[in-house]
């Protein structure tokens, strides 16, 4: 049991700021959070005056133990490039719990996150939702799995079309995913299916159903429209995953109530279609009315500059509390989890993050984490 005693905690709630409070925490939840309260025997007592503290932050787009920094093959697991179409493959088959992006997560205030197949497939396969920090391994586990990975624009074109392979088109690309979709659909009306077809189906119907989202790669305006037109033709539920150009089809977006999964931000040109990237987009989608959350794409970004991100696009004209609601409470409620996570409020989990000044300023340091009630604190050697 610990208890957290003054600092300045930013809730993300309705609670606001509360200057100098206490925030209690038992087992893996949060008690009490008080401006004035009595800390009883046996808390362990975080002293936190002067600092400040916030929920854990979430980045709800990383290859976190897929794609490891200093390895090549041997650390290599995002993307399986044999076929464009592989819904049946789980992210977290491939996740190397000991990658060094977990602490690197940890040292940027990043306690969740989601580790998803990379893009050179239509249909790459499915999320999982990670904690950053557990008693063990298999902890780490949020939920799996969470959402299927589809990709548009020019990633699958340059990996199939280097193999000779379909799809080498923009065309051919919709039209893989329309016939997984379509096909998935029909078999979801038959009463006996092969037991291969519906293990590599699975994912698909649940997309169907709407029990799970498709988590749709895209950069280009073109694309983005793509996805959006056969999210109505099937009536699924999508998440726009980058959307560089999203603000060139801003009324789309929300006419259908579709976020956006901004990023990576901190990044070169490093191909045709990102070349409208920058960090007054955030400000531009937030003028008209696009919700969205911010991501590091971890390795593109290393997963502990995901504040540094949002910082940035404050001094690009982002609202200050908007960014901030972009890293916790926002990607909590795209991912249905807000009931859980994304604020300081009692009965939530008890994702906190200790700083040693305010969160966007560069010089500031995280002091203290913590996932589930287990806290973490850096050891600089």
């Amino acid at each position: 049991m610990y208890a957290i005693k003054g600092g300045k905690i930013i809730t993300m709630d309705e609670a606001g700021i509360i200057e100098g409070g206490i925030i209690l925490i038992e087992g893996a939840l949060i008690k009490l959070v008080s401006q004035e309260a009595e800390i009883p025997d046996g808390y362990t007592v975080i002293e936190a005056g002067g600092k400040y503290i916030t929920p854990g932050f979430i980045d709800s787009h990383t290859h976190l133990g897929l794609e490891e920094e200093i390895y090549r093959v041997e650390g290599d697991d995002v993307n399986e490039t044999s076929d464009p179409i592989t819904p049946q493959l789980q992210a977290v088959d491939g996740i190397n719990f000991m990658d060094l992006g977990f602490k690197d997560a940890l040292r940027g205030g990043v306690t969740r996150a989601m580790a998803m197949p990379g893009s050179a497939n239509i249909l790459g396969g499915q999320a999982v939702f990670l904690k950053t920090l557990a008693e063990n391994l298999s902890g780490m586990i949020y939920k799996n799995p969470w959402g299927l990975k589809a990709a548009l624009g020019e990633n699958p074109k340059r990996v199939y079309t280097a193999q000779k392979k379909t799809p080498q088109t923009r065309m051919a690309s919709a039209s893989l995913l329309r016939e997984a979709l379509y096909t998935a659909a029909r078999n979801l009306e038959k009463t006996e299916l092969g037991a291969q077809e519906e293990y590599r189906q699975s994912a698909i119907f649940k997309v169907l159903r709407r029990e799970m989202p498709l988590l749709m790669h895209v950069h280009r305006a073109d694309d983005i429209l793509t996805a959006l037109r056969i999210k109505d033709e099937f009536n699924i539920d999508l998440l726009i995953q980058h959307g560089t150009e999203a603000v060139l089809v801003a009324d789309e977006l929300v006419k259908r109530n579709v976020p956006v999964f901004l990023g990576p931000l901190l990044v070169n040109r490093a191909k045709v279609e990102m070349k409208e990237v920058a960090f007054k987009n955030a400000r531009l989608l937030a003028e008209r009315g696009v919700e969205f959350s911010f991501i590091t794409d971890h390795p593109v970004i290393p997963i502990e500059h995901l504040r540094v991100s949002a910082a940035l696009s404050v001094r690009a004209g982002l609202d200050e509390d908007l960014a901030l609601q972009a890293i916790t409470s926002r990607p909590a409620k795209f991912l249905g989890v807000d009931g859980e996570l994304g604020s300081i409020r009692a009965g939530k989990w008890a994702d906190l993050v200790i700083f040693d000044g305010h969160p966007f300023d560069f010089r500031s340091s995280v002091e203290y984490v913590m996932v589930d009630g287990k806290l973490w604190r850096d050891q600089i050697e």
